[in-house]
Formats: structure tokens, sequence, C-alpha cells
């Protein structure tokens, strides 16, 4: 209501006059980072309450048994049975389902691999000889001898390869290829250079495929069952037939 806008703010004209040359010095406003970090707060909080609502939408299993032969599973605990109790419920869906007699059996085994001093063991790979053979099938094992005796066991007992140094250069050229390598303790100082080369099936005590006793060696690792440890602690192989 002032006759003059000077009355009201004084010395505004200067400024309004200045504010051109102002406005030259100064850079140019940015409104789009204040907009971008509002976004990525929001973002943020969005993904907060994603999480919240899946920890909170969770299911846990209930410690009753169901009582129908339909229900939710993950409602419950995984049932556990024994292990004559396992095996003939896979006998009775063999017979349900119609399928092979002859199919395998798989086991998974959980090792405990931590020690007492915070250190792991390291996964490691090994043969056993089981009680039962599931399968026909042998494995081909070259023995390292230059005993001609030791030899003519090694025939004997189903060795697929029998030799001694002349073998290193056909096994680097790829010209003999085996599942598994047993030697005895005198010629392990040539077989070096095979080192690099066969890697965890070279000849080792550790492995039980160094020794004298060549019949037990062969036996072992032409009829054994060769497993590993995988993802650090679980241990995946067959075990029988149905």
């Amino acid at each position: 209501l002032a006759p003059r806008r000077g009355w009201v703010f004084p010395g505004l004209n200067q400024r309004l006059s200045a504010a051109p040359a102002l406005m030259s010095a100064v850079p140019p406003a940015r409104p789009y980072a204040a907009a971008a970090k509002t976004a990525k707060k929001g973002s943020q909080r969005t993904k907060q309450e994603e999480t919240k609502k899946k920890q909170a939408t969770r299911r846990r299993p209930l410690m009753s048994k169901p009582v129908d032969d339909v229900y939710l599973t993950w409602y419950y605990e995984r049932p556990s049975y024994d292990l004559e109790e396992a095996v003939g419920m896979l006998k009775k869906f063999q017979e349900l389902d119609f399928t092979h007699p002859q199919q395998y059996v798989y086991i998974n085994v959980f090792l405990d691999m931590a020690l007492q001093k915070k250190k792991k063991v390291d996964p490691f790979a090994s043969t056993v000889l089981l009680p039962y053979r599931f399968t026909d099938e042998t494995n081909k094992v070259l023995v390292f001898t230059e005993n001609e005796q030791e030899a003519e066991i090694a025939r004997e007992n189903g060795a697929a390869v029998v030799g001694g140094v002349e073998l290193i250069k056909w096994i680097l050229e790829d010209e003999i290829q085996v599942d598994s390598y047993v030697a005895v303790p005198a010629i392990m100082p040539k077989l070096i250079p095979l080192r690099n080369k066969l890697r965890r099936k070279y000849p080792s005590t550790k492995r039980n495929s160094l020794g004298h006793d060549i019949p037990k060696m062969l036996q072992l690792f032409r009829e054994g069952l060769e497993y590993m440890v995988e993802d650090e602690c679980v241990i995946k192989t067959r075990i029988a037939r149905v």
C-alpha cells in the first residue's frame, strides 16, 4: 500500500540494477543434483522396506507332523528316517514308479571340516573299497616297477600296464591313459618328472598308492570307489543299487 516501493525496501532499485552483473558471474544452478540424491535415498528406503517385508513374511516350520498325505512342506520339518527304513522306502518307490531296479542309490555326506585352531581341513579325494560291490566295471591301473618278479605279480592281479622308466615318455605324450597309478618305493626317485602331469594321481602313501603290497593296491584301485569333497564339506557319491 506504500506509494513508492523504495519506502518499504530501501535500496531495492540499486540491488535490482546490479542483479544482471551478478547473475553473469554466478555459475548456473544444478537442480538435478538434489533430485538425484533424493532418489538415491528413496531407493535405499525401498530396499530396506522390502527386506523387512521379506523377513516378516518368512515362514517357520512347525513341530507337529501332518495328519494328511497332502500338505505344504514348508510348514513342517523335513522328516528323517533310519537307514533300513529309508532303503525300504526307496524299494517301495521303485515299484510304484516302475523305475529300473538296477538304478543307483546316491548319498550325501556332510563333514565337519573345522579344526581346534580356527583352521579348516582342505578338501580331499580318496578311494574306499566297499564291502558289497554294485558294479561290474573295473578301473585301469598302471603299476610302476622295475622288478621282474613284482611285474609278474602285477600282471596276475589284473594290472592294465606294468613297466618302469620307459613309461614316463608315453605318459607325458598322452600315449598311455589309465584311471590310477601305483608304484613301489624303489622306483619313486625316477618318477619325479611325472609329478606335475599326474598331480593328485601321483603315487603316494597318503592315497595308499605307494607300497610293497601290489595285490592289495590293485584291488583297491581296480574295484574301489573314488570320492572327493565338494563345496568344502560335502561328499556326493553313489553307494549301491536299489
